[in-house]
């Protein structure tokens, strides 16, 4: 994925570009992989959460270590019952484990739809809310490419949802529940030293609390 932009034109206002998995429903499920807009020269904010059971509020953000308007870059989240990761270039920043065991909610109950889009938050993205968007900047591209679903197909029945779990334990994969490797897990503590920006388990801004995950291990 990248974005795109004429250099007359600011495709980085409160806009966000995001990819990201969701169910449908009121108590839905979401992953998200955002990018989130800016003022011009500012730089744009890599933005993940998770949603589970209809409650999100699980924050981590990032500044990207190269121009997202420059080239292409591969962005994957890998969903598993297990764990979430997220990859920038093959590269975690991030990971989410499954503790429902412990009380929390994880996405595992629902199937998700991939969604790839360009969408305005000028109420929340760009400095709280501050700056807006700037229409007659318009039109904002938004290019994908190599586009890659691995996936295990679900229309929602609960036999389908337990089925693809129980196909992930028995297909040789469980073994990824052991968490990321040692070279992976140096690779992400450095992102997440020099490029983290927000850890909603240590920053609690608006009257956030720390969910019980955070004093778990993640990865």
């Amino acid at each position: 994925m990248s974005l795109y932009c004429d250099t007359d034109r600011v495709c980085t206002i409160t806009l966000i570009v995001n990819h990201q998995t969701s169910s449908v429903g009121a108590d839905h499920d979401e992953i998200d992989f955002e990018f989130l807009g800016n003022e011009t020269g500012q730089p744009y904010t890599l933005h993940t959460n998770v949603f589970a059971d209809g409650v999100g509020k699980k924050e981590m953000q990032f500044v990207p270590w190269f121009d997202p308007t420059a080239d292409f870059h591969a962005y994957t989240i890998s969903w598993t019952p297990c764990m979430i990761v997220w990859y920038v270039d093959d590269v975690p920043i991030r990971v989410f484990r499954n503790y429902r065991d412990k009380g929390i909610a994880y996405p595992i109950k629902r199937p998700m739809f991939g969604y790839s889009s360009i969408w305005s938050a000028e109420d929340w993205a760009t400095q709280g809310g501050r700056v807006k968007a700037d229409w007659s900047k318009a039109p904002f591209v938004a290019g994908y490419r190599d586009m890659v679903l691995d996936v295990c197909p679900c229309d929602g029945a609960d036999s389908c949802v337990y089925g693809c779990a129980g196909a992930f334990s028995h297909g040789g994969r469980q073994q990824n529940c052991a968490g990321l490797t040692d070279q992976q897990r140096a690779k992400m503590q450095e992102v997440q030293k020099t490029h983290r920006i927000y850890d909603y388990c240590v920053d609690y801004r608006d009257n956030k609390k720390p969910g019980s995950e955070c004093s778990l291990p993640q990865y």
